[in-house]
């Protein structure tokens, strides 16, 4: 009998199953499973403050009213305040407990007192969360002539040095296309005064820590700096001791994967059989909104046209993709033109793609930091979450 995903998936203990140990290289398969814990079982967080105890300017005010922002997220909560008396801050903080508010507000405030070209620099790791930061600065500073340019590789160059040229306040990006920016001189960071480093621990992970001590030295030391970063790993901990100036920690970060978010296992002979036990899957589940997993560019644009020839709303994004293609299919997924996103590690971090209701990890994660990324994007804002991780078993998947 085919697998059944509504089964619990403790019938039979992950760690008595057998498992081919490379296809999930060092992640134990038992760590892909978890029983949901309930509402009652988690903490509540008790903010000591709300939006309008911060003494924002009238107009941020009114727009966070407008936006219905009342009450803080944990990390704006215990950043925000310690933000706007300049301190530096070590945000530890996972994916989607709005870190882009935590610093946001403070920029929005410091770049009304002082309003420098260039003052303010914010790094992130890829194309699209530099996109959505700068998509929430402009909707935070909304008539306030707080200027902002985005400038991310995949894009027109020229186009982003035109918009250094008009002489932004804010500049967001992502480190290669700001470092290509600076060997032009085009952008020049001496007169700025804060430096914002979201998800630090992903930058690393990707290769950026030369080209972000380069950019750093482009500034002067007088400055506030926010580090933002779901783990304190051994690279993070040393761009904090080479840039910042007795930081205060924030950590509202969980070391563990997502409790409340449902998560098991599915056993295949191979390839073929996995893809077959998707397609299954996907017409089981009552899935409202997915985003899959793979492994290779290629692997996901094949799976993505695969799904959408037997008639799923599939899209790709990828690192092949054109900046207007990752774009367009995003767009989609998030307006529900398409129920499914197939989609690299690129899209595991930074995005803020509401309700998501499963992620399917269609081939494991090499890292399990990655795991918990990916998974994160689902059961937020309090809603229930699944996650189904394929794994092969060494004599063929097993079903009762």
């Amino acid at each position: 009998m085919p697998y059944q995903p509504t089964r619990s998936p403790h019938r039979r203990p992950a760690h008595k199953r057998n498992f081919r140990k490379q296809s999930t290289k060092s992640i134990h398969p038992s760590r892909f499973v978890n029983k949901a814990a309930s509402p009652e079982e988690q903490t509540v967080y008790e903010p000591r403050h709300l939006f309008d105890d911060f003494a924002l300017n009238t107009q941020t005010a009114a727009t966070l009213k407008h936006l219905q922002f009342t009450t803080p997220t944990p990390i704006q909560d215990q950043c925000i305040p310690l933000a706007l008396e300049g301190k530096d801050i070590i945000g530890l903080a996972n994916t989607g407990t709005g870190k882009t508010a935590a610093f946001a507000l403070p920029v929005i405030e410091k770049t009304r007192t002082h309003r420098q070209v260039v003052s303010t620099l914010i790094l992130a790791p890829t194309r699209e969360l530099a996109q959505q930061i700068d998509a929430d600065l402009r909707r935070f500073a909304a008539g306030q002539k707080v200027y902002s340019a985005l400038v991310v590789g995949g894009a027109n160059i020229n186009q982003q040095i035109r918009q250094i040229q008009r002489g932004p306040h804010v500049v967001i990006g992502t480190p290669g296309r700001v470092k290509d920016l600076i060997k032009r001189r085009v952008l020049r960071l001496s007169q700025v005064h804060t430096f914002v480093l979201d998800e630090a621990d992903r930058m690393c992970d990707m290769g950026f820590v030369n080209d972000i001590k380069d950019i750093e030295a482009e500034m002067g030391k007088e400055r506030q700096t926010l580090c933002f970063s779901a783990t304190m790993t051994d690279a993070v901990q040393k761009i904090v001791e080479e840039f910042m100036h007795d930081p205060v920690t924030v950590s509202v970060a969980k070391n563990v994967t997502n409790d409340h978010i449902e998560q098991s296992v599915i056993e295949t002979r191979d390839r073929a059989h996995k893809i077959d036990m998707l397609h299954e899957l996907l017409e089981k589940e009552p899935f409202e909104k997915v985003i899959i997993f793979g492994e290779t560019k290629f692997g996901v644009q094949r799976l993505a046209d695969r799904l959408a020839s037997n008639d799923h709303l599939a899209v790709a994004i990828h690192g092949n993709k054109s900046q207007s293609q990752r774009e367009r299919a995003l767009r989609d997924f998030k307006a529900g033109k398409a129920t499914i996103l197939v989609a690299t590690d690129v899209a595991a971090r930074g995005l803020d793609i509401p309700s998501v209701s499963h992620v399917i990890n269609f081939d494991a994660p090499k890292q399990y930091d990655d795991y918990v990324h990916r998974i994160g994007r689902t059961g937020r804002a309090g809603k229930a979450g699944r996650a189904f991780t394929f794994v092969e078993s060494r004599t063929g998947a097993r079903h009762h």
